[in-house]
């Protein structure tokens, strides 16, 4: 249950990115439910990208992350937004990310926040 809250609010997360960054987009209409079905699917990727190749590329990366006090992990998070997208695009999903900066960076952080608010909502378990 608890992995399907976080999916949605994950989706949530992803949605306000999408409606303040320009060049982050979903290309079906934003009334439909299809729409929010992309936003899940999307959530679910960046999910599966953020559990198995993060850990890989911040242990590759240790050294240039200690080095800027952890700012290149905005980088890595940036990063991970543009592969998202474009495993959405093989997959035929409508969403897509511009290009790094401003859109994956910038799109990032929202999302990086807004996840991290709405975790506060959402229980642990303990």
């Amino acid at each position: 249950m608890r992995f399907i809250i976080r999916t949605i609010a994950a989706a949530a997360a992803l949605w306000v990115a999408i409606q303040l960054v320009p060049g982050i987009e979903v290309s079906t209409s934003p009334n439909s439910a299809k729409y929010w079905g992309v936003l899940l699917i999307v959530a679910l990727i960046f999910g599966i990208v953020n559990a198995i190749v993060k850990p890989i590329v911040k242990a590759l990366g240790c050294a240039i992350i200690v080095l800027t006090l952890g700012l290149f992990l905005l980088v890595i998070n940036a990063a991970m937004l543009l592969l998202t997208s474009w495993i959405s695009t093989q997959l035929d999903i409508p969403f897509h990310v511009d290009n790094f900066y401003p859109a994956a960076f910038w799109g990032a952080i929202i999302i990086s926040v807004v996840s991290w608010l709405l975790g506060l909502f959402i229980p642990d378990g303990d």
